[in-house]
């Protein structure tokens, strides 16, 4: 990716003593030292190729599924794929600790299909932070389940509840949702916990981060002593070992975490100077050709907002999601821009989890992120598989 930014404008953290230190910069009550923000992008011929131990075929599925997850296009497992679905396939709990962007979807997906394929009557229960995120797990389950009368209901807030009631009186073998729509619905009496034996918690951290706790313990407790519980998260902090060892039945864990940040993706600030102004500075990026399809995160739903009003006055095809939108709204916004029909898409934290967005050229920190794990996540929209990404912050002085 050819680099076209000014040197005024690019800062670069010296390589030796004697350079200029960066600042901190103070979010919420977090302080991160903005010198983070940069990393040059690690691919060359000497990196390590990784190898699987097992294909697609050497798994003890249905050749069913087999015939779909070719049909979708998978080849290879990846790492977290490989080391995960042969344990799950023997109803071993599980913590898979895992980069963005590493397929774990498809970690669980597979074998948990497979679950129900040897018995209809299994019913499971998927839970994760963001709405979007349970929308995009149910279309994936829906691809590899296809023709296989699997039936699933997607449970979140922001969309009918009354609709969702509806799908719930057939039976689906798949509950996928939120943490507060769950819990509504379980309260109403539509869930009934005590029928599920198989959990998954999928990127546990955010939901930690965004006050799920109690909600989760909720979900827990109802559900049986004897179950299958699957724990996924791209961290494991102190709070998040304390819930596994609540939650877990002597796990497996797997980690195939290869660092903060990945390595596919350059990383830099944009320095701010003075007479400049940051909208000006987006809009010179935004008309460089190598900016095809770019991702922008702010921190503020009003913020988001009022930037997408004005980029689309200046001429540029935008669209914005955020917690005021409603769920159509930011659904159809997701799919013009992961269709490529627009070039921007401007979001708060809302997209920064679980969302697999192809051929996203940049990520750009419009605002800096409130914690450095915001920062890793936002990012890693980018570069993803084996493609080469850009990250840029903004950083004011």
């Amino acid at each position: 990716m050819q680099r076209s930014f000014s040197r005024a404008t690019i800062r670069r953290r010296p390589s030796f003593g004697g350079g200029k230190a960066y600042p901190r910069r103070k979010f919420g009550g977090a302080s991160i030292d903005v010198s983070r923000f940069i990393h040059k992008a690690v691919i060359s011929e000497e990196s390590d190729v990784f190898v699987p131990e097992h294909s697609f075929t050497d798994f003890d599925i249905s050749d069913a599924l087999k015939r779909n997850i070719v049909a979708k296009g998978y080849k290879t497992p990846t790492p977290i794929q490989d080391k995960a679905i042969i344990h799950i396939l023997r109803g071993a709990d599980l913590v898979g600790v895992a980069n963005t962007g590493t397929g774990k979807t498809a970690a669980f997906l597979v074998p948990l299909i497979d679950k129900v394929l040897r018995d209809t009557r299994e019913n499971i229960l998927i839970v994760v932070p963001t709405r979007e995120l349970a929308i995009q797990i149910d279309q994936e389950l829906k691809g590899f389940a296809r023709g296989m009368k699997i039936f699933s209901v997607c449970c979140v807030g922001g969309a009918s509840i009354g609709r969702q009631i509806s799908e719930l009186r057939y039976h689906n073998n798949f509950i996928i949702g939120t943490p507060g729509r769950l819990k509504d619905l379980i309260e109403r009496k539509f869930i009934v916990l005590s029928k599920f034996n198989t959990i998954v918690l999928d990127e546990a951290d955010r939901m930690l981060d965004m006050g799920f706790i109690a909600d989760m313990r909720f979900l827990m407790a109802g559900m049986p002593a004897k179950r299958h519980t699957l724990f996924f998260s791209a961290t494991v902090s102190r709070e998040i070992n304390g819930l596994i060892q609540q939650f877990l039945n002597s796990p497996i864990t797997i980690s195939v975490k290869t660092g903060d940040t990945p390595k596919n993706v350059d990383q830099d600030i944009v320095k701010i100077q003075r007479g400049e102004t940051k909208i000006d500075i987006l809009h010179n990026l935004l008309t460089k050709p190598d900016f095809r399809k770019v991702l922008i995160f702010g921190r503020t739903k009003h913020g988001v907002e009022k930037l997408s009003k004005i980029l689309a006055e200046r001429g540029f095809k935008v669209e914005s999601i955020h917690g005021n939108k409603n769920q159509s709204g930011r659904q159809r916004a997701l799919g013009l821009f992961k269709d490529s029909r627009i070039q921007v898409l401007i979001a708060t934290d809302v997209a920064a989890r679980g969302l697999d967005i192809a051929n996203v050229s940049h990520v750009i920190n419009f605002d800096i992120p409130a914690t450095y794990d915001d920062y890793v996540h936002r990012i890693g929209r980018t570069g993803r598989g084996d493609k080469k990404g850009m990250a840029l912050t903004f950083v004011e002085n």
